[in-house]
């Protein structure tokens, strides 16, 4: 029984930053930082996943040496690994993400049999999940969250990432935490704006909804009441990868233990920062100071 799953491909990313001539070639995708800054915090944490031939070995080592438990990861030798390439604009608010690579789908049947969390954070980045998937997935868990981002993306003939309508919506009746970026749940749920889109994601089931939304920090709703939640200050960005998810990441990782939403979502606010220090997973997180930076937000908004 581990605190927290996450069920999506690890990727190979290619991040191109205005300050540097070539590529940062680092290892990807929302698993990745989900589950790197979950076990900084001290939750137990599973990775179920496939990848290619392609797949570096030193990559593995990695996330192993961080004791993420990998025996979920299936690598396919006649398959390769999804790979993304992320173009910044100059001020890093802006990116350009094409498709480079896609590993094949992830089936029921690659689900470990005694497979359990307490969590089991659903984070596709290239459709690689179906809403059968996750039928099984919600028999495996006690909480059951969702970030749809590779289910509403859409693929042109040379990789450019789009936007398009959620597949399959009675998804959304099977989960009980979503988290999104703005433009992501205004998609999934076709919503103006939201406000209306948060309420429609409560109306299918979920209890709490969490709209990332950059420098602007986040919105969180719980049983249908918005809060909002600052975003801290980091002292320069390096590179925004990733933010969202380690801010997932580190939220559920307090909630697994049992901490109220405000704290959980502060502390995604403080770990969301540390992560944009850093190239790619590489970001410093020590968990002191995601505490420390996480109690200076919360007693500036908190407490009178």
């Amino acid at each position: 029984m581990f605190d927290l799953v996450v069920v999506g491909h690890l990727a190979i990313d290619s991040i191109i930053l205005p300050s540097r001539q070539t590529p940062f070639v680092v290892l990807g995708g929302s698993a990745t930082y989900v589950s790197l800054v979950a076990r900084r915090l001290d939750a137990s944490v599973a990775v179920v996943s496939k990848v290619g031939k392609d797949f570096p070995d030193a990559y593995r080592w990695w996330l192993e040496q961080e004791r993420i438990d990998l025996s979920g990861v299936l690598k396919q030798d006649n398959a390769q690994t999804t790979r993304f390439e992320l173009e910044y604009s100059n001020d890093l608010t802006q990116r350009v993400l094409r498709l480079k690579g896609r590993s094949p789908p992830i089936a029921v049947d690659d689900m470990p049999l005694d497979l359990r969390a307490h969590i089991i954070h659903v984070a596709p980045i290239a459709g690689e999940i179906t809403y059968e998937d996750v039928e099984v997935l919600k028999k495996r868990a006690e909480i059951l969250s969702l970030d749809p981002q590779g289910l509403v993306r859409s693929f042109g003939e040379n990789g450019t990432v789009g936007m398009a309508a959620l597949p399959d919506k009675r998804i959304l009746n099977l989960i009980d935490i979503y988290k999104s970026s703005l433009n992501e749940i205004l998609a999934v749920t076709g919503a103006s704006d939201m406000e209306t889109a948060v309420m429609a994601v409560h109306d299918c089931g979920a209890s709490i909804v969490i709209v990332t939304l950059g420098a602007d920090g986040a919105a969180i709703s719980v049983e249908k009441v918005i809060h909002r939640v600052p975003a801290y200050k980091p002292e320069k960005v390096i590179d925004p990868t990733g933010a969202g998810d380690v801010f997932i990441g580190a939220f559920l990782a307090e909630y697994s233990r049992g901490e109220d939403c405000s704290w959980c979502s502060y502390v995604g606010s403080a770990a969301a920062s540390l992560a944009t220090e850093g190239i790619g997973p590489t970001f410093p997180i020590d968990k002191d100071e995601v505490y420390r930076r996480t109690r200076a937000l919360y007693e500036k908004e908190i407490k009178p």
